[in-house]
Parts: structure tokens; sequence; C-alpha cells
């Protein structure tokens, strides 16, 4: 008899354990699905997503003009840079607040891709229209706080810390980029 009373006390010990285990399962998995709405929520929206690339047509910009399209929210400024400005643009000063050569910010010597904003206060720099002041140097100038960058985006004068930050892009074709 005394196995018998063991048998059946083995029993409900066992019983109770798959209950536990099943409500915890359930459980979990109600918790996983309560909470999946907001970790969806999290990924970015599809206007952002679709911003994260663009494509830009270069075929009707002519040889020392400028355009500015958009990107992350953001201007980028793209110049066909004339011989004479690439020419300027290579010869690299010693005495660059943030020291980079020409070569190294961009693909193709003939154009010149960067973000137009200024890396002092996020302003956007002047120069883009044929009208607006370009600055000492030809290039940019942003009038807020006096801060002047040449042909190739770089900081020439004013308080900005750094050049025109160069956006990841590359050439799909002879007259079409893709930025981002």
């Amino acid at each position: 008899m005394a196995d018998h009373v063991n048998d059946t006390d083995e029993k409900p010990e066992s019983r109770r354990d798959f209950l536990y285990l099943t409500t915890g399962g359930v459980a979990a998995v109600g918790g996983a699905l309560a909470l999946w709405p907001f970790i969806y929520s999290m990924n970015p929206s599809a206007d952002v997503l679709a911003l994260a690339s663009t494509e830009v047509d270069l075929s009707p910009v002519e040889v020392g003009q400028s355009i500015t399209v958009m990107w992350r929210g953001k201007p980028v400024f793209i110049r066909r840079r004339t011989e004479d400005e690439i020419k300027v643009a290579s010869e690299t000063p010693s005495d660059l607040p943030d020291p980079q050569k020409d070569s190294d910010r961009v693909v193709n010597p003939e154009w010149l891709v960067v973000v137009g904003v200024c890396t002092h206060l996020g302003c956007v720099p002047l120069g883009q229209g044929s009208t607006e002041p370009r600055g000492e140097w030809n290039g940019w100038f942003c009038p807020c706080h006096g801060s002047h960058y040449d042909i190739s985006g770089r900081i020439r004068k004013g308080p900005a810390p750094d050049n025109l930050m160069v956006p990841e892009y590359k050439f799909l074709d002879e007259s079409t980029i893709k930025i981002g």
C-alpha cells in the first residue's frame, strides 16, 4: 500500500509541473505578442527609408553650374566644376583648419558633392545661386558667423571647425549618381 500512495503523490506533482510549464509558456507567448506592436513601432517609417538614398541625374548640369538636392532632410550641393576650379581645388594649402586634399573629397574631379550644412551651427551656406556671395575662396559663405569655404568645400576662414561633409555617393553611370 505504501507504494500505491507514493504513485498518487507523484502524479499530482507531475500534473502540477505540467500546468506550471504550460501556463508559463502561454504567458511568455502572450507577453511577446503584446510587446510586438511596441517593438515594431521602433522601425523607421516608410518616408525615412525612402530618403536613405537618392539618385540624381547630372546630365542637365552645365560646367560651372551648381544644383541643390535634398537627401535625408538636408541640402546636398552638387557642383560641376570648371577646369580652373579643379586646378585651384587641387592645390592644398598647408594652413587649413581641417586639412584634406581635394582628391580625397571627390570621386570624379569634375563633380563636387557636399552636404550643404555649415559645420559651425548647422546653417545653410550661400553660394549655390549665381548672385549669392561665395566668400573669399569662391566656394560657399555662411553669413551667420562668417565661415568661408573653398571650391572643394574645405573651411578656410571663420568659426566652422570642419569641412563641409562629403556624403557617401557613387556614380551609377557617367551622368547619374546615387547618394547614400
